[in-house]
């Protein structure tokens, strides 16, 4: 049985996560500063000296860290002193950078047809109208057996239906033209933002994700989201498709002794502002059902009223930093915690909230028989990585040393939609050239034909023969010397005469 996880400890007690329960999946919520990317990293180290593999999105740029040993000094040393936590044993994790932009890690890329037609109206920002047409575009696909990879194959298959809407309206439905129009504005704004780098192949092995290195220890994945948070439509979009991937491709297990894979969702709020109930739905199904594969998610915020309150109550294991109490949202958020936390006799939790240090924070996590324990103000522990960002050489030579090099870094582009049309159309071109020049030699046989019977004469069915204009010119010209003749010769005899 794996070895209880330490997160924290007060005066009077430890407070451990148990793995076999990590699957139940929990969260890290607190104000900026208050510490919640170390506990995050302390989390994630934990997991990857476990075995077990984790992916967690770097937004600030200061993760990378957890792959080198921490080290000590004057100040850590008094820290762990006066709150009486216990010196790590620093070491570093086995790390894999990615990067959607292939810029600070390895490319992630999906295709279209994967990230289907419900995700990617998210991404594009569509009304119901134009995302009944966008899934009107992947069904003609799917029935004529079109492979939409990329953006180019998406832009194809929307000309390609907008073209034969009178043909498709009777087995698909109607299509606008104006919809049509929106959907095409929208992805060239997505493209502008890098959206073209992600779509396309090859597309990302969930399992590359889920590795422990010759050690047993576990792979910390690594996203660059810095540069992805720009667009955040698109990174909270490709975050669930991660969460979707691993849900519809790992078998299920049940309740293992420790997770097979931990996912930490960073800036979870962006996964669901202004989400479609439809997509809500989605979510709070796979948070519910993917525990079951092994899985356990974790969202990292600032505020939990951000989280919907179907998806809150799945997450059992709880980590709460500080709060600020200044606005009435923020005192909501403060009683929202309070009245969601097991109760504490020995401490009012609404009060303790808004007078947290940093590192410091009210835990509960689930006991031996799935329940939350009750909340304990604690100190969190020490990570025994780095806290902050790799140097550039670090990165680098992490990089050089992946298991990956090479298998993504280079886009592949086979025959997909585009090509397909493109062809069908280029076909289409050729065959009426090759009509037209077919019409235009007949018309120019004909033609000569006319011509030739016109100037050297024709046969007639009866074998009547009719002069043309050369014949009747030689004719002509041959009556008009006879007569120049005749009369030159009667001219003679009657000059003679």
């Amino acid at each position: 049985m794996a070895n209880p996880i330490l997160l924290a400890r007060n005066a009077q007690q430890d407070v451990f996560l148990l793995p076999k329960l990590a699957n139940r999946h929990g969260c890290i919520t607190g104000a900026t500063g208050t510490g919640k990317t170390v506990s995050l990293q302390v989390m994630a180290q934990a997991f990857s000296q476990l075995g077990v593999p984790v992916f967690m999105a770097d937004v600030k740029g200061d993760l990378t860290g957890i792959s080198q040993p921490g080290a000590s000094n004057p100040k850590f040393e008094e820290r762990l002193k006066k709150y009486n936590l216990p010196m790590p044993n620093f070491a570093g994790c086995p790390t894999v950078l990615w990067d959607v932009f292939g810029e600070q890690g390895h490319p992630i890329r999906a295709t279209i047809s994967d990230m289907g037609p419900l995700l990617l109206s998210r991404v594009l920002n569509l009304n119901e109208t134009q995302t009944g047409v966008l899934n009107l575009v992947f069904k003609v696909a799917d029935d004529e057996g079109q492979l939409i990879l990329d953006l180019k194959d998406l832009r194809a298959m929307l000309q390609h239906v907008s073209e034969r809407a009178a043909e498709l309206r009777q087995t698909y439905g109607n299509v606008s033209a104006a919809s049509v129009g929106a959907i095409q504005r929208a992805l060239l704004t997505i493209e502008s933002q890098g959206a073209d780098q992600f779509f396309g192949e090859p597309m990302l092995d969930i399992f590359d994700l889920m590795r422990v290195d010759s050690n047993g220890q576990g792979y910390i994945n690594i996203l660059a989201a810095d540069k992805l948070m720009q667009s955040p439509k698109l990174y909270s979009v490709f975050l669930l498709w991660l969460l979707a991937e691993l849900y519809e491709l790992l078998p299920e297990v049940g309740d293992l002794e420790k997770p097979k894979f931990v996912f930490f969702f960073d800036e979870a709020h962006l996964l669901f502002n202004d989400a479609p109930t439809v997509l809500l739905e989605r979510i709070e199904q796979i948070v519910r059902l993917i525990r079951s594969k092994g899985v356990g998610v974790y969202f990292v915020t600032q505020n939990p009223i951000d989280i919907p309150d179907t998806v809150l109550g799945q997450l059992g294991n709880r980590i709460q930093h500080a709060l600020r109490a200044f606005t009435p949202r923020d005192q909501k958020a403060v009683k929202t915690v309070a009245d969601t936390m097991r109760p504490n006799p020995d401490l009012n939790i609404a009060t303790a909230i808004t007078e947290l240090g940093v590192g410091e924070a009210l835990v509960s996590c689930l006991d031996e028989k799935g329940s939350p324990s009750i909340t304990q103000r604690v100190w969190m522990m020490p990570p025994a990585s780095r806290i902050g960002p790799a140097t550039e050489a670090e990165r680098q030579t992490i990089r050089a040393q992946s298991m990956f090099s090479g298998k993504y870094d280079r886009v592949i582009d086979r025959e997909s939609a585009f090509e397909v049309l493109q062809k069908r159309v280029s076909d289409k071109g050729n065959q009426a050239m090759g009509k037209t020049v077919s019409q235009t030699n007949a018309q120019d046989d004909g033609i000569w034909g006319a011509v030739k019977d016109m100037m050297i004469g024709s046969t007639g069915p009866r074998g009547g023969r009719k002069d043309g204009i050369v014949q009747q010119m030689v004719k002509q010209q041959a009556r008009s010397m006879t007569r120049q003749l005749i009369r030159g010769v009667l001219g003679s005899l009657i000059g003679k005469r």
